[in-house]
């Protein structure tokens, strides 16, 4: 039988490993694989089994071609003519969302030897995002705009799923944002139904570990800064080994 503990030690690690890449190498990754993490990552739960996912998988002159288009919008359209499908965050934003939002910029852009006011390199490196930083796999995913929240929360188990998946085989991801406001140019290049909604994209392939910005570490807030614990004997014991 398998050592639960050596189990849970291997799934923890790949959980707790897990960083958003912004950097890979060009090596390729083959379908198979990617259909694989799909399908493992499929077994995510959803409310009577909707399974609201829909993915559109890029490689080779495809992802190229779209990145391309991407890049061109971004550079020629100012931002604030760019809008997402759907609420991201809410505006304005607060704490202590607003300072950890921060705490990830200041440090992302302090590797990368930015500084404050630096807005054309920002604007570059924003421009990364849609590149899928380089990685061989592009991901987007869509969901039915009639859909609800529901679906949605289904949905975050769902990449969850392919994130940590991909780290069982030695891949890394990064989960972006970045896409959901330019639905209408990703529309252009993939055969997505106008009752779908972009809901993000995702790079995935194999990390450059030479890149600086690879280096970035982020912290989680510790679980009794949020939860409230009722009924445990041993609530008061502190943090559980390990």
């Amino acid at each position: 039988m398998p050592d639960p503990g050596a189990t849970a030690a291997a799934v923890e690690a790949l959980i707790t490993g897990r960083r958003s890449i912004r950097a890979f190498r060009p090596d390729p990754v083959p379908a198979t694989l990617v259909e694989h993490l799909l399908d493992v990552s499929a077994r995510a739960p959803s409310g009577t089994n909707m399974q609201p996912w829909r993915v559109y998988a890029l490689a080779g002159g495809d992802r190229a071609r779209l990145s391309a288009a991407l890049r061109q919008a971004h550079h020629r359209e100012p931002a604030s003519g760019r809008v997402s499908e759907y609420e991201y965050y809410p505006a304005p934003l607060f704490e202590p969302y607003l300072g950890r939002r921060r705490t990830v910029g200041f440090g992302l852009y302090g590797l990368l030897g930015i500084g404050r006011g630096e807005h054309a390199r920002m604007h570059a490196q924003h421009a990364r995002n849609l590149d899928f930083f380089d990685a061989p796999v592009g991901l987007i995913f869509t969901v039915h705009r009639d859909l609800k929240i529901g679906s949605w929360l289904d949905y975050g188990m769902f990449l969850g799923n392919i994130m940590t998946a991909a780290r069982a085989h030695g891949l890394e991801t990064c989960a972006q944002a970045a896409f959901a406001p330019f639905h209408a140019v990703i529309r252009q290049h993939l055969p997505i139904a106008q009752d779908e909604i972009v809901v993000c994209g995702m790079a995935l392939g194999y990390e450059d570990v030479s890149a600086p910005e690879n280096a970035l570490r982020t912290s989680r807030v510790p679980a009794r800064d949020f939860t409230t614990f009722l009924g445990f004997e041993d609530a008061e014991a502190g943090p559980a080994p390990g």
